[in-house]
């Protein structure tokens, strides 16, 4: 198993300690996330895309990873990410260069298991 995986993992267990105490917020992300990431006009996996995209944006690793993970489950292939990557790129000038090969990492990671 790669390093995205282990950054799914990283903080599961302070998440899990926390929601404890505050199960309502989490009760509520879950249930818009759900309801964000169901098939609509947009499909999962142009939804899992974009969310990436921001992802990379907002330089955050563990988003990073859990979207890339399943955007991979939800079928998105190859070009359609390094695609994807290239938006994020031009949106974001330098930082994307750095952050978008992190994201071609994870995506190379989950198509090799879930792919």
């Amino acid at each position: 198993m790669g390093h995205h995986h282990d950054e799914i993992r990283a903080n599961q267990d302070a998440a899990k300690e926390l929601r404890s105490k505050i199960p309502g917020t989490y009760d509520g992300f879950v249930q818009m996330h759900r309801a964000t990431f169901a098939d609509g006009e947009l499909s999962t996996k142009t939804k899992e895309l974009i969310a990436v995209a921001i992802a990379v944006a907002d330089k955050c690793d563990g988003c990073i990873a859990a979207h890339t993970r399943n955007a991979v489950r939800a079928g998105a292939n190859e070009q359609e990410f390094a695609e994807m990557l290239g938006v994020a790129i031009d949106m974001m000038g330098g930082p994307g260069t750095v952050y978008a090969p992190k994201a071609w990492e994870a995506f190379r990671e989950f198509q090799e298991r879930y792919g």
